[in-house]
């Protein structure tokens, strides 16, 4: 009889707890669908974009569809949330990403001197993205601020320097600061100055207030807003283990906090630029390592070369046998040009062919495109060495408007990860894309 009561009672306690984890899940859904009661807001930027592009089928196709509806998409990424106008990783950075339509969200994990996950895009750059150096936390940075050096005819010898990381500081003392456009001035003699630095096309007119988040508040924000997550796992700047805390005590405690919070892990794209971490995550929490991306740097290795597969080590092929199912380049590297066209390039078609899904980076990270754009572009605007075809096939700001339709329609990205969410939200919505 107490066999059967207490095996009533577990089920009981089973039951409660599914129907718990169902009506959280449902509310996300619901939350997802309707974004907490508020339509996407794309604001003038895509219209700007779409009226500056070249006459064409593709151009007459998006203002077709310029008065929408237009809703959330998972193919649109919110990169550090919206970071061409709001300091990254803060509060108000996801939730303008949210507004903008992105399905997906960005929180970069680090972690602090408590070993402590928090949103940061890399363990050590509070110097740049947060107000550290004015506070009395400025004591404990791993360098202190040191002002430019100029020779006797003003020309700068040693630019202004500074370092603080997370690992500096515990969490209660991280949740003090306030998040800032990432920029420095080298050539500050002071702090005051060394914290400016924004670039001209971006703006400090949000930059006012910015909530830094641990990476369980993130969760929990995300949540909220209804929006699926995509942690990236960032390389510690600090000797791993850090006081007894391993590679993969990192990995897996960042995993564990999405179970925590009851997050299906459907909803979860770990990425790392660190395969061990990916094959980690593949081996030891398949449900998440199943879509795990692994963030293609390999362009950082002299001896690699994207347009020669000889070069390519571990191949396409190596990367799915070791259960690789997702990479993720820079979007330079899936796009070249073909007798003055954009078409996918070697890369891309070899890692479609191999089975590998793609997705991207970075849309709207380049600033203004009428001088061709940045390194972002450089396949694209004559600044990648050794080209197919010496065309530059970018000249205004709409062009990046014909890239992304080619990395949409011909390379098949699952998504973009973008600093204004609100640009590829348009394109998306235009080409029925989910």
């Amino acid at each position: 009889m107490k066999r059967i009561i207490l095996t009533g009672v577990a089920m009981l306690v089973l039951v409660l707890s599914v129907a718990s984890w169902a009506d959280k899940d449902n509310e996300s859904e619901k939350n997802y669908r309707n974004g907490q009661g508020q339509g996407v807001q794309l604001g003038p930027r895509p219209f700007f974009l779409v009226e500056d592009m070249d006459p064409g089928q593709l151009k007459r196709k998006l203002e077709r569809c310029s008065s929408g509806p237009f809703k959330r998409t998972d193919f649109s990424i919110g990169h550090r949330g919206a970071a061409l106008q709001f300091p990254e990783h803060t509060l108000e950075s996801y939730e303008a990403a949210a507004k903008m339509g992105a399905g997906i969200v960005e929180c970069d994990v680090t972690f602090t001197q408590d070993k402590e996950l928090v949103c940061r895009h890399s363990q050590c750059d509070l110097h740049t993205t947060t107000n550290i150096l004015e506070t009395s936390l400025a004591a404990k940075c791993s360098e202190p601020f040191q002002p430019a050096v100029f020779d006797e005819n003003g020309n700068l010898v040693t630019p202004a320097t500074a370092r603080c990381c997370t690992s500096d500081i515990t969490l209660p003392e991280f949740k003090t600061l306030k998040g800032k456009m990432d920029a420095f001035n080298p050539r500050a003699s002071n702090v005051a100055d060394y914290m400016k630095g924004t670039a001209d096309w971006r703006t400090d007119l949000y930059a006012t207030r910015g909530t830094l988040l641990t990476h369980k508040e993130s969760i929990a924000l995300f949540q909220k807003l209804g929006v699926k997550m995509t942690p990236e796992l960032k390389t510690p700047s600090v000797p791993m283990p850090f006081d007894g805390f391993s590679q993969e005590d990192y990995a897996q405690k960042m995993i564990d906090e999405y179970k925590e919070a009851d997050v299906r892990a459907s909803k979860v794209w770990a990425q790392s630029f660190n395969l061990g971490d990916v094959l980690y995550w593949i081996q030891n929490e398949p449900d998440f390592g199943k879509q795990a991306v692994f963030l293609d740097g390999r362009y950082d290795d002299p001896a690699f070369d994207h347009r020669n597969p000889a070069t390519w080590s571990p191949a396409m092929e190596q990367l799915v046998a070791d259960g690789v199912q997702i990479i993720a380049p820079p979007m330079w590297m899936l796009l070249e040009i073909e007798n003055g066209k954009i078409v996918p390039s070697r890369y891309a078609n070899a890692a479609k062919d191999a089975g590998l899904d793609i997705i991207t980076w970075t849309f709207e990270r380049d600033g203004p495109l009428d001088n061709g754009g940045g390194w972002y572009f450089q396949t694209l605007n004559g600044q990648n060495p050794n080209p197919a075809d010496p065309d530059i096939v970018i000249n205004n700001d709409g062009d990046m408007y014909e890239a992304l339709h080619v990395l949409a329609s011909k390379v098949g990205i699952l998504g973009i990860f973008s600093d204004w969410p609100a640009t590829v939200t348009y394109y998306a919505n235009c080409m029925n894309l989910k």
